[in-house]
């Protein structure tokens, strides 16, 4: 694409966006007369009811005397509290990301003989199609893997002729296999986008059918294939505490509409991974890391805690890192008190710290999380209590276990994947209608003009003549 054209293309999206705010923009207070939820959350982040699901369960509060009280939050699998879940393989000295997938696929905890069978298929199902990694992976790598792996997804669907057949039986098939394949599709992706794009060695390791998710994840990701057993049992909790998070969640919602419209599966699970990749959602972990860097590049003493505390009442006042106001990683849509999947988290992400001769840093995050929610109180009217969410740890884990930020979301992804799963078949099951919620228009009927009688909006003559000579070049 010539240049001339380019300068054109940024001129007119530049002066013409101004004309798209003009005819967008909604007077605020709208929302608030005609009862409109933004977010689908009332002015007290609780949100609007839409559906009703047996997979999880998030509890934030209680209701005593007719009021609701904020209270730690817990989270359920299927019934079974994520504490009494992780406890139970890590006192077995197991690895979970299995077990917890067929408890939230199928609702009930396998039998060891189940177990088995479970695993053997999820290895089994460690393959890609024959020159896949070649044809497509390796094809027009991009540093963005979410993106990557949208791709590899939906070309995926091009191999599988029972496609659009959303039998439970079909869907089922075609949820395991993405499920084995996520780590393969992301781990390439982000290979190829190193060697093509950052000039590095290029390796493709292929999946261990004896190992665990968490061990092939990182097998794949090290040129040497090696990792201690630590790595492994921290980065196999954080898939688990990530699977799945009730059916309101932003990736988790769009799976369900998805679903309700009759799509297939690799229509679904690409417009679920879409979802994720902002970084309100599966993104957030980056920005923290990104934080705390910025922390460290203003602040001279990272073990002073006044000093600390002046960075983050900067960050809430729109003076330092992104000037957003926000301390990331604290708060939550539903959690006030406490996030239980952080505090599931927190123990094993200071024993890999300690492995990896990173107390200090973890030190450093124990204190943000403690004196955070202080400082957010003292700055902000919040309407309920703030806590350190499982995203404030989630980034540091995965750089103490050598993961670049280009995987942090997709990680995220090779566990949610089976949360979205589980509720696309528990959309199929018990499906009705195709969820369509309602807009208030406000839009004021005009009278139609023909051309001639318009008002124009007319381009000057140095910007006409450039316009036609960056059409006379040519584009691309």
């Amino acid at each position: 694409m010539s240049n001339n054209f380019e300068k054109v293309m940024d001129d007119f999206s530049s002066r013409y966006s101004k004309v798209c705010v003009e005819n967008n923009q909604i007077d605020a207070s709208l929302f608030e007369e005609y009862g409109v939820k933004r977010g689908l959350r009332d002015k007290n982040g609780k949100g609007v009811l839409s559906g009703i699901t047996n997979i999880s369960l998030i509890k934030a509060s209680d209701v005593k005397d007719g009021r609701t009280i904020p209270c730690d939050g817990q989270l359920y699998y299927r019934g079974y509290n994520i504490f009494d879940l992780t406890s139970g393989f890590r006192k077995d000295k197991r690895f979970g990301f299995e077990e917890t997938a067929y408890l939230l696929l199928f609702g009930e905890l396998p039998t060891k003989g189940q177990l088995k069978e479970f695993s053997d298929i999820l290895a089994k199902n460690r393959r890609l199609p024959t020159n896949f990694v070649r044809d497509v992976i390796m094809k027009a790598p991009s540093k963005d893997i979410m993106n990557s792996l949208t791709k590899s997804v939906l070309t995926l669907s091009s191999y599988d002729d029972k496609v659009t057949d959303n039998s439970l039986e079909n869907v089922l098939r075609q949820s395991i296999m993405l499920i084995s394949v996520f780590p393969m599709l992301a781990v390439y992706g982000y290979h190829a986008y190193n060697h093509y794009e950052c000039d590095d060695s290029f390796y493709i390791h292929r999946p261990d059918d004896s190992l665990s998710a968490a061990e092939n994840i990182l097998r794949m990701l090290r040129p040497d294939k090696k990792y201690t057993d630590v790595e492994a049992k921290v980065l196999d909790l954080a898939l688990v505490l990530h699977m799945e998070h009730g059916g309101g969640n932003n990736s988790t919602f769009t799976t369900r509409v998805v679903t309700s419209a009759g799509s297939d599966t690799y229509s679904v699970i690409a417009a679920a991974l879409s979802s994720l990749k902002g970084p309100k959602h599966g993104g957030a972990n980056i920005k923290v890391v990104e934080m705390i860097q910025d922390l460290k590049e203003h602040v001279s003493d990272i073990t002073d805690e006044e000093e600390v505390r002046g960075y983050l009442h900067k960050l809430v006042k729109r003076e330092a890192f992104d000037r957003r106001g926000l301390i990331y990683g604290m708060g939550h849509a539903v959690y006030s008190i406490s996030d239980p999947r952080a505090l599931a988290f927190k123990n094993f992400v200071e024993l890999l710290a300690n492995e990896k001769h990173q107390k200090k840093e973890f030190e450093l995050y124990s204190m943000i999380e403690r004196i955070a929610p202080e400082v957010i109180g003292e700055e902000c009217a919040i309407y309920k209590g703030v806590s350190a969410n499982v995203d404030f740890y989630s980034g540091f884990v995965y750089n103490m276990l050598g993961i670049p930020q280009e995987l942090f979301t997709p990680i995220f992804a090779m566990a949610r994947i089976v949360g979205w799963s589980a509720h696309r078949m528990e959309e199929l099951i018990n499906i009705d209608k195709i969820i369509r919620p309602a807009y208030q228009s406000i839009m004021v009927p005009k009278v139609y003009q023909t051309l001639q009688e318009r008002s124009t909006l007319r381009l000057d003559t140095s910007y006409r003549k450039e316009l036609q000579l960056s059409m006379k070049e040519g584009s691309c």
